[in-house]
């Protein structure tokens, strides 16, 4: 018996167009392949194939299908031997015959049997006198009569044993595997379904695998309003996605695909001219689902409910992506007014504004900024730590490492701009510590002068003296190993200077040799190492030397290291060292409570501090040495 896990390994093993190439000429469009359909005349190509996605669809005629379909409907083979060919070019055995399976598999083809029954009733039900409370609550919906029809609206009547009666052809026992009837020990069994409007869940080729029901009784509070058929030989809720058989196609015009929330939104969305939705079945999307949305398009858009149970289901879908993430396939995100869902959006303002609402989806990236950034008050340093702690949580999560190298980048720019508001920078001011005018973007700290041919020619008033005191105030605790290391990997990856000034300047406490690099970045154009190190020397400052950063071999350090991997570990090394002052200040600002109160609460902040404090610095030495590893 041929499952369909196994099936789907066949086709992901085939190339569909070297397939269908051998018999049609195709020509590349993109990410896609163009050709005159070969299952009708035409003179302008309307067939498309797309690899990614695995199927082929022609405009013109509606030709559609995957690897097997193409051997069947195009080469005249049977099933089985189409498949039997794919898979000996793919180098897979066919499975052998299972009697099991095929027991199982005849089953599940008497359960369709049952379920089709069972909708059959539901939709007499409907139109009797019985069915007048579900007629009236879809006369407050608005659906018309096609709609009705369309998505077969059915009603299951009162009674415990209504069903068993109605479908007496079939035994009980199919009918509570079927989901239909509840078994309990010590009691008859009953209908599962009493009082509800009811709607088939259909699958991929449109036969009714489930029902989900809506109570109609306002009294009855002791049960749930929706209800859908549990897991069985036919359903998955996990694996099905509501509408997919009626929103694929769409989708393939549109080129879109929103997930709502629940199978009465898709209605509404339908009924406004919006075919190309789906929704999960009772649980947060899954990563199956994630995936069978992706077959369809790369970016589908959740549109869920504006209230906080609706924004909890957008961000498990978004946590649940993340490992999933490959290059231009992600997610898209709508969020709705609070209190509204797509429905009364639509009865309020229109299936147009509905249309611009799902136009301004945002992406996922902008998703989880803006939900961490607003998850709790960010007033101490603390807060801000945390913030880029959980964002870094998520970047962690991500598979791929291209995309994640991108991702960390992008919260960490995002969040050194709110960590550290811009402000002057005291590059900016004049010379020395005190007032001073403005200082002039060609000027850099130590003495005036200009730049002559490339070079900072000094003046006159650059004494010996002056040149002194400022190398002097390199000393202490600035040039450190981090700083030192930083500053190489500048001078050696000159381009990396303005990518970085603003954040730079904005860090206090830095080596003076900063304030020299951010001066050459605002006074010339191009920068070179050569430039930036001879400054550095006429102005009395040394060039960072390997004793300064010993044991902090970073990447970047490495002459082997190609461009943009230095570029990404120069920027993880920067937001270290503006990382830095921020718990520095922190751990300070906990010591001098703690003489101050020598309470046990002050101490134990103070150790928390500490803790993170060495937990930083040893972050620092991994990364040093793991870049250099890798390098």
């Amino acid at each position: 018996m041929l499952t369909p896990q196994w099936l789907d390994q066949l086709r992901t093993r085939v190339t569909l167009s070297a397939l269908i190439g051998r018999s049609t000429r195709l020509t590349k469009a993109g990410r896609e392949f163009k050709a005159c359909c070969p299952f009708h005349n035409e003179k302008s190509p309307s067939f498309t194939v797309n690899d990614e996605k695995g199927f082929y669809h022609c405009f013109g005629c509606g030709a559609h299908g995957d690897a097997i379909r193409w051997m069947t409907d195009h080469q005249g083979l049977s099933f089985m031997d189409a498949v039997k060919e794919l898979a000996a070019e793919a180098g897979m055995d066919v499975p052998a015959p299972d009697p099991r399976a095929a027991k199982a598999a005849e089953k599940r083809d008497t359960l369709h049997d049952v379920m089709a029954a069972a909708q059959a009733w539901f939709v007499q039900n409907l139109s009797s006198p019985g069915g007048e409370a579900a007629r009236a609550y879809l006369g407050t919906r608005g659906f018309d009569a096609h709609t009705l029809q369309r998505f077969g609206f059915g009603f299951a009547p009162e009674g415990r044993q209504a069903m068993k009666e109605a479908l007496s052809k079939f035994p009980e026992a199919m009918l509570i595997e079927a989901g239909l009837r509840i078994e309990v020990e010590n009691r008859d069994p009953y209908d599962r379904f009493r009082g509800r409007l009811m709607l088939p869940i259909e699958d991929a080729r449109g036969r009714v695998i489930a029902f989900g029901g809506r109570i109609l009784s306002k009294e009855k509070t002791d049960a749930p309003k929706y209800l859908n058929s549990p897991d069985t030989p036919l359903f998955d809720k996990g694996r099905t996605l509501y509408n997919l058989h009626r929103a694929a196609p769409a989708a393939r015009q549109s080129g879109r695909m929103v997930v709502v929330e629940g199978y009465m939104d898709v209605v509404a969305m339908a009924a406004a001219g919006i075919g190309e939705c789906v929704a999960p079945l009772g649980t947060a999307l899954t990563e199956q689902q994630i995936e069978m949305l992706w077959r369809h398009v790369e970016m589908p858009v959740l549109c869920f409910d504006g209230d906080a149970a609706g924004q909890r289901a957008a961000m498990r879908a978004v946590t649940r992506a993340l490992p999933l993430l490959r290059p231009a396939h992600s997610l898209r995100i709508v969020r709705l007014p609070e209190g509204l869902d797509p429905d009364d959006l639509i009865k309020q303002r229109g299936a147009r504004a509905m249309e611009e609402t799902l136009g301004a989806a945002r992406s996922l990236i902008e998703v989880l900024w803006e939900v961490e950034r607003d998850a709790q008050p960010l007033t101490t340093p603390e807060d801000k730590a945390g913030l880029k702690a959980r964002l870094m949580a998520h970047v962690d999560a991500i598979q791929h490492p291209d995309i994640a190298s991108l991702y960390r980048r992008e919260f960490q720019d995002r969040y050194s701009e709110f960590a550290f508001p811009k402000r002057e920078s005291r590059w900016q001011q004049g010379g020395g510590g005190g007032g001073g005018g403005q200082f002039r973007a060609n000027q850099p700290r130590g003495g005036r002068g200009n730049f002559q041919n490339g070079r900072w020619q000094p003046q006159a008033e650059s004494t010996p003296e002056s040149l002194e005191r400022l190398r002097r105030a390199t000393g202490g605790g600035a040039r450190d190993a981090l700083s030192a290391a930083v500053l190489a990997g500048l001078i050696q990856w000159p381009a990396q200077v303005r990518r970085h000034a603003e954040a730079l300047a904005r860090t206090p406490g830095l080596d003076p040799r900063f304030g020299l690099l951010l001066d050459c970045c605002q006074a010339s154009g191009a920068l070179e190492s050569d430039h930036l190190a001879t400054i550095l020397v006429e102005n009395g400052l040394e060039i960072p030397g390997t004793a300064e950063y010993s044991g902090l071999r970073f990447g970047f350090l490495n002459t082997d290291t190609g461009a943009d991997q230095a570029a990404e570990d120069l920027a993880q090394a920067i937001d270290l060292l503006v990382e830095r002052p921020v718990l520095d200040a922190a751990l300070a600002q906990a010591t001098a409570r703690f003489e101050s109160e020598l309470s046990e609460e002050a101490f134990a902040d103070q150790q928390r501090l500490l803790k993170r404090k060495l937990e930083f610095d040893s972050r620092l030495r991994q990364m040093a040495t793991r870049q250099a590893a890798s390098s």
